[in-house]
């Protein structure tokens, strides 16, 4: 049980992966991103969090005999909420035979909130089947192509997707900066398709960075997920800030640039080895360069190193 975000759940997927070596899973949390694992064989079952009850275990009143029924088929419940309410704790834990409730975010300093997901279900070694990219079906990648082409991308030319927004101020990088990666990155080339991602709330930011490229590009709007992972497993490359849309960048196997404020930096890198995760602050150029050689790079999935960059 987990209802966080994008980037958050996508962070639970070492553990889901290693969950489902001795059980069959069934996740709930926020609808879409619920569907998202089932349909990529993460999970087996998906559930919507808001139709658990829950609530109820907050409460000293008795509980609904409609979610004692239900939680009590599991033999394993994890909760990735609610663990500052020892009451809803206490009440979670009379349900099944073993319960694990922990926070979704460790408290303790250094390591990746992924790692921090696998030690609350004691999952001990990870190995690189837990680290494998989504397997996004070719249904999606199909459907993927094909709008691909209605928005106008050769198919012929390398792909080159740019998410520049972000959940907080705090994470966004300058157009200005973007753009001039972007430049450095296309020196010496002309067979890159530029693509910008714009979600709900990135229209401002995608509005500042577009008239700053000097090359043709084109917009891709609040895609669904499904979709949006379809485009992302076949692209050359992607750059982006620290954002849900990135972790999907890195768990669908692109070759991922992410920047990060120090802040975010070492708890929220991607567990794929896909991905190149660099601090914000570095160097425009040494950016540019790591984003040239993602395009070139052709290596067979999987690598044996993540590419985790101070």
């Amino acid at each position: 049980m987990h209802p966080g975000a994008l980037g958050d759940v996508l962070q639970a997927i070492p553990a889901l992966r290693t969950l489902g070596r001795r059980a069959r899973i069934t996740f709930a949390g926020q609808p879409r991103l619920a569907r998202l694992l089932a349909d990529t064989g993460v999970v087996e079952r998906a559930l919507a969090f808001d139709t658990l009850g829950l609530e109820a275990l907050f409460s000293p009143e008795p509980l609904p005999a409609a979610v004692r029924e239900r939680l009590s088929r599991f033999d394993l419940l994890v909760s990735w909420f609610g663990s500052r309410d020892e009451t809803y704790a206490q009440r979670l834990r009379t349900l099944a035979a073993a319960c694990v409730v922990a926070s979704p975010v460790g408290a303790e300093s250094g390591g990746p909130v992924w790692r921090h997901l696998c030690h609350t279900i004691e999952s001990g070694d990870i190995t690189a089947r837990e680290l494998e990219r989504l397997a996004v079906p070719d249904a999606w990648r199909r459907v993927a192509r094909t709008h691909l082409g209605e928005l106008g991308v050769d198919p012929n030319r390398r792909l080159l997707l740019i998410h520049p927004g972000a959940g907080g101020a705090a994470k966004l990088w300058p157009a200005e900066r973007f753009a001039q990666v972007i430049r450095h990155a296309l020196t010496g080339t002309d067979d890159v398709e530029l693509l910008v991602h714009q979600g709900p709330a990135d229209r401002e930011v995608v509005e500042r960075l577009l008239p700053r490229l000097d090359a043709r590009v084109l917009r891709l709007v609040e895609p669904e997920l499904s979709l949006l992972a379809g485009i992302l497993a076949d692209a050359a490359a992607y750059l982006g800030v620290d954002s849900g849309v990135s972790q999907l960048a890195a768990a669908t196997g692109c070759r991922a640039t992410i920047l990060y404020p120090a802040g975010t930096f070492e708890r929220w890198t991607p567990w794929s080895s896909t991905a190149l995760a660099l601090r914000a602050d570095s160097p425009t150029e040494r950016i540019a360069i790591a984003v040239s050689e993602r395009l070139r790079h052709r290596a067979p999935w999987p690598s044996t190193t993540r590419g985790r960059v101070e």
